[in-house]
């Protein structure tokens, strides 16, 4: 991989362009894949292709997605799985959000148990639960960091306040939010974790929308470099900041063969000032 190909969180170091394993999952993100075979052979195939960060959820199926990674990786050698607590599933593509210390602590050891862990190599809370209160939360977080249920802590969807109170209870590896170079709400917090070296993770990392459609502006740069507009919005995000650990997702083979190839996609200067420009 090109790039300043990896990063560095708490004391583990993985590759920047990681995968994200929500897709392996059934309409709603509920229930099993309509082919299993598949998702299990793109997740071993994601890792013939150097990818060593895979992000997954206790709530994607539920269950299903850190099932699956069990069954396709384990025992996982140098391949790091990132997982999240924080949403109760009642239907597809329901979530609720659930941050209680007794049932993200219950989360916490169902997905150790799932993934066949005795430490998870990281533990993000996937949304901070606004009925709860938000120390009670980071203060549940750093209890497992110091028991060793977690080597790392992350968090997701949350601003630069919230992260800085997390920090003042317990130390913060990664933030998750949505970003793509279409979809720049989170410019701030991404500063904020580069001028911090934490971790920041772009869920729906490809661009999508009006920029993006077929002949649009983004469509056409990414004709003139030879590339997918998927690769270009990868390749983007990579040179955008140090710390940005984009993890597209699939379920085809294809898509991940093609996603994993834009790491090795280098932008030019004039390209890159091109598609900053592009911001809606």
């Amino acid at each position: 991989m090109t790039h300043s190909a990896t990063f560095t969180y708490a004391t583990q170091t993985i590759n920047r362009l990681g995968y994200g394993a929500m897709r392996i999952t059934g309409p709603g993100v509920w229930g099993y894949p309509a082919d299993r075979a598949q998702c299990l052979a793109v997740l071993r195939r994601a890792v013939e292709l150097g990818v060593d960060f895979i992000d997954t959820a206790d709530s994607y199926g539920p269950h299903v997605s850190e099932e699956l990674i069990a069954e396709a990786l384990r025992p996982y050698g140098h391949v790091k799985i990132a997982t999240k607590a924080g949403l109760l599933r009642t239907g597809p593509d329901a979530w609720i959000p659930c941050g209680r210390p007794a049932y993200l602590r219950q989360q916490c050891e169902l997905s150790l148990r799932r993934l066949g862990q005795e430490s998870l190599d990281l533990f993000q809370l996937h949304r901070i639960d606004t009925s709860v209160d938000r120390d009670e939360q980071f203060a549940l977080l750093r209890a497992l960091l110091d028991e060793g249920k977690v080597q790392a802590v992350g968090l997701s969807e949350v601003t630069v306040d919230e992260i800085a109170a997390a920090q003042s209870i317990v130390p913060i590896a990664t933030v998750q939010n949505r970003y793509n170079v279409t979809d720049r709400a989170s410019d701030d917090v991404l500063d904020y974790c580069e001028g911090h070296a934490i971790g920041f993770i772009p869920w729906f990392p490809v661009a999508a929308g009006d920029l993006a459609r077929p002949g649009g502006p983004l469509d056409t740069l990414a004709s003139e470099q030879g590339v997918t507009v998927a690769q270009m919005s990868l390749a983007w995000l990579l040179r955008r900041s140090p710390v940005t650990i984009p993890i597209p997702g699939t379920s085809q083979l294809a898509h991940l063969e093609e996603n994993c190839a834009a790491a090795h996609v280098v932008l030019d200067d004039a390209t890159f000032d091109k598609l900053n420009s592009l911001n809606e």
